[in-house]
């Protein structure tokens, strides 16, 4: 198929969201199809408000529809809701194209977070967003039933995959924590309110806690807490090593959909604590490769402590039951293709009155 992916989250963008749809749209290619990307870096943008490291699209409608009209997708997918995403959803909705979406990131609670606006009028906006979508995407059982209870439809899901050569224990390298004291601890991600990283650094645990990642929040929790390793961002074999050598992978974020880096720890045989929120919850009971707090807000240090005692090389094997292709083929059989002979018709259409507004007009 012809796929068109529109999304606000690319590359240089660093997260899970944008994890998880380059290395969809590389298996999808992989696959045979044709993936057209509609991203970011592909316009002028403005850093967004509070978190300057996410640059959004200017004027996105007119472009967008031109990448429409020359690529002719046979399936629309649009994975976020900012002004790229917002582009792509009108331009189906006015021409009635099929589409579906994706629902990568707990919206409305994270503009509660930054601004004085009630979860219903972010819920509010995520449904209109969603509504003419065939299929919203979620990566987990638990997300599905959230968004279920905020009247969402047409729920599907959508698991995710991990790199297992990437991230494996032969990563770990003696020096990467040379100096500090075990146990480690370790959290990567965004260091931001969302994440809820300092009912991380609060806790009372023995050795050194240590945080990977960039972030607005980065520079007031390294002051609010001197004894905490605050090591930036780290890529590649650097942040393999990161996760290889810790002891315990701690996750305390209350509003991810699903937390790709549960499962990069895992992989590299390291042991998750988290809360059970969406993402931990459906991924660590019975596992054997981590452990969750007793409620979301108490017990995480316990949690902490239990997943001292846990088989590193059996949280590595639960780790490679997930893979990219199956993720990925997850998402092809997910997507809503323009109907034969219909969609033939279509384009033709489109670009037969393009023709004729190219046309000069007769004397």
């Amino acid at each position: 198929m012809r796929i068109l992916l529109a999304t606000d989250a690319w590359e240089p963008q660093v997260n899970g969201v944008v994890r998880t749809l380059t290395r969809t749209v590389a298996e999808c290619r992989a696959m045979g199809h044709q993936v057209e990307v509609v991203s970011p870096d592909q316009f002028k943008t403005f850093p967004l408000p509070t978190y300057p490291e996410i640059k959004l699209a200017v004027g996105a409608y007119e472009p967008v529809q031109e990448r429409f009209k020359s690529f002719e997708p046979e399936a629309i997918h649009i994975a976020t809701e900012g002004p790229i995403g917002l582009a792509a959803r009108r331009i189906c909705v006015d021409w009635k194209l099929p589409f579906t979406t994706s629902y990568h990131t707990k919206f409305p609670e994270y503009v509660s977070a930054r601004l004085p606006l009630p979860l219903s009028a972010g819920y509010a906006y995520m449904r209109w967003f969603h509504g003419p979508s065939g299929r919203v995407m979620v990566a987990t059982p638990t997300m599905r039933d959230e968004l279920a209870k905020h009247g969402f439809r047409n729920i599907s899901p959508w698991s995710r995959g991990v790199d297992t050569e990437m991230f494996h224990p032969s990563r770990a390298v003696p020096d990467v924590y040379e100096g500090l004291a075990r146990p480690i601890w370790l959290n990567v991600g965004r260091v931001a309110v969302e994440k809820n990283i300092e009912a991380f650094l609060a806790l009372d645990l023995p050795g050194t806690k240590v945080v990977v990642g960039d972030g607005p929040q980065r520079e007031e929790l390294a002051v609010k807490h001197p004894e905490v390793q605050f090591r930036g961002a780290r890529f590649g074999d650097e942040l393999a090593a990161h996760f290889a050598g810790a002891d315990v992978f701690v996750f305390p974020s209350l509003t991810d959909t699903f937390g790709l880096v549960i499962l990069e720890a895992m992989a590299s045989g390291t042991p998750v604590a988290a809360y059970p929120a969406a993402g931990p919850v459906d991924i660590i009971p019975n596992s054997g490769a981590g452990a969750l707090a007793e409620t979301l807000t108490e017990g995480l240090r316990e949690a902490c402590l239990d997943c001292l005692n846990l088989d590193r090389a059996e949280v590595r094997r639960f780790a490679e039951r997930f893979s990219w292709r199956a993720s990925s083929e997850e998402f092809v059989r997910n997507l809503q293709p323009y109907p034969e002979p219909e969609k033939t018709r279509f384009w033709r259409r489109l670009r037969r009155l393009a023709r004729l507004r190219r046309r000069p007009a007769q004397v």
